[in-house]
């Protein structure tokens, strides 16, 4: 869809609604912002065939962030301590199509020791958006090389960011500038601190073990 296929979107739409039709499901977890924004517009894709509309605001109605999701839960397991200083990127996808800014960071407050930072002109797009990276390479790289100015300012020991193709562009153009951030989604973290163990991260640089730097 991000490419402009139209078609070939809405045959693959039809194809997984017609796969989770067949379980039953109160939510449809999805990690990857970009992916979420897209499976939460079904309803409007498919509203003008009468056979699917229903059935594709049905499945939009049960599909959460996994953030979305956890962050309406109370806690319940033990949180180990992370002494981290981190900075959390929203993603346009999760922040600005899902509305998602506070879940994210409210997981990764609730963990003992964890620093949150904010980064400077936050609701910046990293350049990554779908496929733009893709098409124009030139203004994408322009755009992020901004993002990345802005990250690096927070002083942070790790990136957070919930979507895949925003982790992969910020560590592209840290590589292109001789840097290194390591990056991890805010569950990966989350999951860290629960579990109490070592937290392995993109982008290499330290390992991070929960209660140490």
């Amino acid at each position: 869809m991000h490419a402009g296929r139209e078609h070939e979107a809405k045959s693959l739409a039809r194809a997984l609604i017609d796969e989770f039709d067949r379980r039953p499901l109160d939510f449809i977890a999805i990690n990857a912002a970009g992916c979420g924004s897209h499976l939460k517009s079904y309803g409007a894709l498919l509203a003008d065939e009468p056979a699917w509309a229903d059935r594709a605001r049905a499945f939009a109605g049960k599909v959460r962030d996994v953030n979305e999701l956890l962050a309406a839960m109370p806690p319940r397991a033990t949180r180990h301590p992370l002494s981290l200083r981190v900075a959390y990127h929203d993603a346009c996808h999760l922040a600005h199509a899902q509305g998602i800014r506070a879940q994210p960071r409210a997981l990764l407050r609730a963990i003992p020791g964890l620093a949150l930072l904010e980064i400077p002109d936050g609701d910046q797009c990293c350049g990554s958006a779908g496929t733009y990276n893709l098409t124009e390479p030139q203004a994408s790289e322009a755009i992020g090389a901004r993002k990345v100015e802005n990250v690096m300012s927070t002083g942070a020991q790790l990136l957070a960011t919930a979507n895949a193709g925003c982790t992969l562009q910020i560590q592209k153009l840290l590589r292109a500038r001789g840097a290194t951030l390591p990056a991890a989604h805010p569950i990966e973290i989350l999951d860290a601190a629960i579990r109490g163990v070592p937290l392995q991260c993109l982008g290499g640089g330290i390992g991070i073990i929960p209660g140490k730097t």
